[in-house]
């Protein structure tokens, strides 16, 4: 019997935000696609790296800074010749009402939320342009469709990524670079693991699919929309979150 070829056999992605979680659900699931790896993450994600072997490169920095962005371009260029695919995945949200949310809290948010995403087009779109060949994938939330009181700075930064998402990719498709969005439910990661069993049955009531997400599932989303497969598909906003999120 003939294997299936690797749909991302030859590409190169980086992942922020690998060194768990989502972010090493994605990054675990594009390498057993034949992909080589760049983990970006405040620390190093070296548990990841490990994980996924030989063909993959980590880097500790921050994701607002721009001057990080092009470190980690430059370990990419050594080590692999560039980036193909960057998934946006780093994200912070600490529940604040209004009446308690600094300014400072409210910028932390986007910056990381949102402006690590146009740091991240600034530093390889050129490259991308060049090989006539890219993809971005932004990890935005379904919690801009649904009620959850105290996410006021969570939600506009996420709603931001759709924006920004959906003008980016009329930039960039003449260059075949591809730029989409996905919106996870709330999944089962280490930000989510001391939460009550009983929230977890609500989120769950509010689906269609009755269990909680789990990383895997979002990582199977990434993979497709970074894929040759979804090649005329580009500016859209995926809801991941089995059936939660309702289209009005």
């Amino acid at each position: 019997m003939t294997q299936p070829a690797l749909s991302h056999q030859g590409r190169v992605a980086l992942v922020t935000g690998a060194a768990r979680g989502i972010g090493q659900a994605i990054a675990l699931k594009l390498a057993a696609q034949g992909a080589r790896l760049v983990l970006f993450d405040l620390e190093e994600p070296a548990a990841t790296a490990q994980m996924i072997g030989a063909e993959s490169v980590i880097m500790a920095g921050d994701v607002t800074d721009p001057q990080d962005w092009a470190r980690i371009d430059r370990l990419a260029q050594l080590r692999f010749g560039g980036v193909d695919i960057v998934v946006n995945n780093a994200g912070i949200g600490r529940d604040t009402r209004i009446d308690d949310l600094e300014f400072q809290q409210w910028r932390k948010t986007f910056a990381i939320n949102l402006d690590a995403h146009f740091h991240s087009a600034k530093q390889f779109v050129p490259q991308m342009r060049g090989r006539g060949w890219g993809r971005f994938v932004n990890i935005s939330s379904n919690s801009i469709g649904i009620a959850i009181p105290g996410m006021s700075h969570y939600m506009a930064s996420k709603m931001g990524v759709i924006g920004f998402v959906r003008g980016l990719a009329n930039d960039v498709a003449d260059s075949g670079i591809t730029v989409n969005a996905v919106l996870p439910a709330l999944t089962n990661t280490r930000l989510t693991q001391d939460m009550p069993e009983d929230a977890k049955r609500q989120t769950w009531q509010q689906q269609a699919i009755k269990r909680f997400a789990e990383p895997a599932d979002i990582a199977g989303a990434v993979a497709f929309l970074s894929s040759e497969d979804a090649s005329f598909i580009t500016g859209q906003a995926l809801p991941v979150d089995g059936g939660q999120y309702k289209i009005s």
